[in-house]
């Protein structure tokens, strides 16, 4: 599927509008690992601050990662003397294992998290989760790498960290600009598509997520912000870089290999509605010229370096013939790849085929041009004959795009457009339904609200939201393709909200 043209499988992102009290607008997660410390006064501070400075409904959420100290009562002895916050128990640890955990049971429409020793200036945290609500980006990140961020701490954790990234950008072209800083925030309809596909539970999370969600094309915002390290930090700097690279591995692999399908998370072009209703507009043909140029003049660079080595050793005709079709095979595999965004395996052999046809169109063109200029002269030089052959390569270069755009690539979308599947969101509800675009259309007729008013923060004495349903009868429905089982089919799965009792250790299940 080619995901410059695909409507995919979120919606438009759209301003979340004010309106009374209900469900917490943020959720605001802190992973814990054995802070009995820490975890009052970091609790206790961004309550007050978020009292004081944020203007919707909120709830802070403690995630214990299976803390063998006092950290679970402290944070039951907070959940009942502050209203907004919850606290939530893992019998296993891992951050990524505790923040997909607590994100996919939330309810709040933006989901937050930050690390307990608050080495980020709160300050930030209104700037972070605002184009959230707004409906301007996807994910929000905190950066100590931005010009205007102010960062105090030792050359060996600056050294690891510039490293790390300059790694990231070199490996899997990654364009944020901070990876880990623990300041991140996400609206809670992308989180649920994709969280799944998501594997690590540790210190990756965060990473792998970012260069998911970019390479999707969703937009991640960053906010410069004034970082302060913590000198009793627990993090094994050692364990945690050989688990990071593992990681840059794995993802940079299942990429090459097209094995993930990012186009699941492709948002509608533009947030006015009249850029979705454009008509007769050739979706991503700009950038399918881009990319093409950018393929079509590499391959033409190692179409003449092969001619010329094939040269040395056998006739202009020869060598042209295998020049062009050990390029041609290289250049169907990039275009397909790159300008076209076809991911996976499927119809490759196919794609190889009607490749080779245009092939056999561009020899016949520059084998024609050596003749020619054969007929012309009986012994032309070296360097007219490349000139020779430039041209043709030229003219076949334009054909070879409007025959692989027309016939190889052909876009699709208008074939399963009555098919396509629009993720819908209430933030209301901690269901996460999907409907047809007709059912959508059917359901919402004014397309451009399709979200509950956004809830004020309530008064002390209002009731607060449940954190959990726990009617085991209800579950929470999306879409999400194959992402968690990894078959890839168009299946509808069952999840069953994450309840806190499910990792009571006197539950004989075993804990996930």
């Amino acid at each position: 599927m080619r995901t410059d043209s695909s409507p995919g499988n979120l919606p438009a992102r759209e301003h979340l509008p004010a309106g009374s009290a209900g469900t917490p607008v943020l959720d605001v997660v802190i992973p814990v690992y054995n802070e009995e410390k820490d975890l009052q006064p970091c609790v206790v501070r961004l309550h007050e601050h978020l009292k004081r400075t944020f203007p919707y409904a909120f709830r802070i959420t403690v995630a214990d990662n299976a803390s063998t100290d006092t950290t679970p009562q402290v944070a039951a002895r907070l959940e009942s003397e502050i209203p907004e916050v919850r606290s939530f128990r893992l019998e296993q640890k891992g951050r990524g294992r505790a923040l997909r955990t607590v994100w996919s049971a939330s309810d709040a429409p933006i989901l937050a998290y930050m690390d307990v020793d608050l080495s980020t200036d709160l300050n930030a945290l209104l700037p972070l989760v605002a184009p959230l609500i707004s409906g301007h980006s996807d994910l929000a990140i905190g950066s100590r790498l931005a010009r205007s961020s102010r960062v105090v701490r030792g050359a060996k954790r600056e050294f690891i960290s510039r490293t790390y990234n300059l790694i990231l950008r070199g490996s899997l072209q990654a364009r944020f600009s901070d990876a880990q800083c623990g300041f991140k925030a996400i609206r809670r309809d992308v989180a649920q598509v994709l969280l799944p596909l998501i594997e690590d539970t540790g210190w990756f999370f965060d990473t792998e997520m970012l260069v998911l969600a970019e390479r999707a094309g969703l937009r991640i915002h960053e906010v410069p912000v004034d970082w302060v390290d913590d000198p009793n930090s627990t993090v094994h700097i050692v364990k945690t870089a050989t688990d990071d690279l593992k990681g840059v591995w794995r993802v940079g692999r299942a990429l090459a290999t097209g094995s993930l399908p990012l186009d699941r998370l492709a948002r509608p072009f533009g947030d006015d509605p009249r850029d979705r209703d454009l008509t007769d507009v050739p979706k991503g043909l700009a950038r399918q010229l881009v990319g093409f140029c950018v393929v079509g003049a590499l391959s033409t660079l190692f179409y003449l370096l092969l001619y010329s080595g094939f040269r040395s050793f056998s006739g202009s005709q020869i060598a042209n013939a295998l020049a062009l079709l050990v390029s041609a095979v290289a250049n169907t595999a990039a275009n397909r790849r790159l300008t076209f965004g076809v991911r996976g395996r499927g119809s490759a052999v196919r794609h190889q085929a009607q490749g080779l046809v245009v092939f056999g169109i561009g020899l016949a063109l520059t084998s024609g041009s050596l003749a020619a200029l054969n007929a012309a002269t009986s012994s032309p030089a070296h360097s007219t004959e490349l000139a020779v052959l430039i041209a043709a390569n030229l003219a076949a270069t334009v054909l070879r795009f409007l025959l692989f755009r027309a016939w190889v690539f052909p876009d699709r979308r208008d074939e399963t457009a009555a098919s396509t599947v629009v993720a819908s969101h209430n933030p209301a509800s901690p269901t996460y339904g999907t409907t047809t675009a007709a059912h959508q259309q059917h359901q919402h007729p004014h397309p451009q609200h399709p979200h509950t008013p956004l809830p004020q923060r309530p008064n002390a004495t209002a009731p607060q939201s449940p954190y959990i349903n726990y009617d085991h009868n209800q579950t929470n429905e999306f879409r999400a393709g194959e992402a968690a089982d990894r078959t890839w089919g168009d299946a509808t799965m069952q999840l069953q909200a994450v309840r806190p009792h499910d990792h009571d250790p006197r539950d004989t299940r075993d804990a996930r």
